[in-house]
């Protein structure tokens, strides 16, 4: 699938908005990825030609990060947290309980193209724990029941309203999103709650305050 005229046009874009361009690698691989729905050969020569760095360089990025996939990840990548308080909450009875319903394992897709499966180091949602993500959407205090549920209703093309943001579209429209494009949806849903404020309250109420800055000689 050949990268469009436009979406190169968007790629030079990014490019001239950090002061060493070099520096819009991530987002403009994540572009590519919304168009290509994974990080070709041909993705990472577009992205070198424009920034002027060798493919190796763009490939040393796209292999390091997780988020970019070298093989399709079709309409809806699904991730569960498996770490530490994550997976002692039930996070690994959710990742088997939807690699059973869609019958992979880690980093594959369904043969249908509907859905990737990924287990994840840390979703960074520990207050919420255990947490699964849909296109990076979250899914916060899921069981296994929930999470199946959340798979069934996606795959019967039903809405699905994620925790804390908007209603769920698909990977490819996340994918822009995270290349900087502004897609108008950053105050949908609910940004945080009672329980993720539950820290900041209670310092509040007690006098709680961070040490201040020690002072420093400048030069």
């Amino acid at each position: 699938m050949a990268i469009s005229e436009a979406t190169v046009a968007q790629l030079r874009e990014l490019a001239t908005k950090y002061p060493r361009s070099r520096s819009a690698v991530m987002p403009m691989l994540h572009l590519v990825q919304s168009e290509e729905d994974e990080v070709t050969a041909e993705g990472i020569a577009v992205c070198a030609e424009v920034l002027g760095l060798t493919a190796a360089e763009v490939t040393a990025v796209a292999s390091f990060y997780t988020m970019y996939k070298r093989r399709p990840v079709g309409r809806h990548h699904i991730g569960v947290c498996t770490n530490t308080l994550c997976g002692l909450l039930g996070g690994d009875a959710v990742y088997q309980a939807l690699s059973d319903r869609l019958g992979v394992g880690h980093n594959e897709p369904t043969p249908d193209g509907q859905f990737w499966l990924e287990r994840i180091e840390c979703q960074a949602a520990c207050t919420h724990a255990p947490v699964m993500t849909v296109d990076w959407e979250f899914m916060d205090d899921v069981t296994p029941t929930s999470a199946v549920d959340v798979i069934d209703r996606l795959a019967a093309g039903q809405p699905v309203e994620s925790t804390r943001g908007p209603v769920i579209r698909d990977f490819a429209a996340t994918e822009r999103t995270l290349a900087l494009m502004d897609d108008g949806l950053a105050d949908a849903g609910n940004c945080v709650d009672d329980k993720m404020l539950a820290g900041l309250r209670l310092a509040k109420e007690r006098g709680f305050a961070a040490p201040a800055t020690p002072a420093t000689k400048e030069g």
